[in-house]
């Protein structure tokens, strides 16, 4: 890191049990000149990729249905989301992260993605910068149930949708995943199935 508004960075380990979270010390020059001691807990879960699956025939997007327990903290009494389909790098790019993904999650094998954003999740806790990528799909490329991997536990329920079911539920607050919020506007504002 070059950044002259800031020194004596100092981690302490709190927890690595699943992800790594750090208690992060450090100096910080304000607007005004004057040096402050500011402390952060920082998660670092490492990076991440989602993808809006879209078919331009059939006017539909596959979306993802599984059980998020922080949410379920949070007002979301079943704890289930409607999502994008989404995955952390493991040690690949961005790209390829999406690709795994995407066959292992909703059993689609793509052949191409196309990048449109990258931005950081919750800037305030978290270092994750998620890749955000939509994909155009034809029946052709289904080549399991997808549905997760069991070594990972994951009970992924897969989710062909009209598209304006999809924008629908979003309206209507039965979609709150921000990066499906994100990959649904991006795909309403660029027309991506008119």
């Amino acid at each position: 890191m070059n950044n002259k508004n800031v020194k004596n960075i100092k981690h302490t380990l709190l927890s690595d049990n699943y992800y790594i979270l750090n208690k992060v010390t450090f100096d910080y020059m304000m607007k005004s000149g004057k040096w402050v001691n500011q402390m952060r807990e920082v998660y670092d879960r490492g990076d991440g990729a989602g993808i809006l699956l879209y078919n331009t025939t059939k006017k539909t997007v596959i979306l993802t249905k599984q059980f998020r327990m922080p949410t379920c903290l949070n007002d979301n009494d079943d704890g289930m989301l409607v999502e994008i389909a989404a995955g952390m790098l493991d040690k690949d790019n961005p790209e390829a992260c999406i690709i795994r993904e995407t066959e292992e999650e909703v059993g689609y094998r793509l052949k191409e993605v196309r990048k449109v954003y990258e931005g950081y999740s919750s800037p305030g806790v978290m270092t994750e910068k998620m890749h955000f990528f939509v994909g155009e799909y034809t029946d052709d490329m289904k080549v399991s149930e997808g549905g997760g991997l069991d070594s990972e536990a994951e009970d992924i329920e897969v989710m062909e949708l009209p598209f304006e079911k999809a924008v629908n539920m979003l309206h209507n607050g039965e979609i709150v995943d921000t990066r499906t919020i994100v990959l649904l506007q991006y795909a309403i504002i660029h027309k991506l199935l008119d």
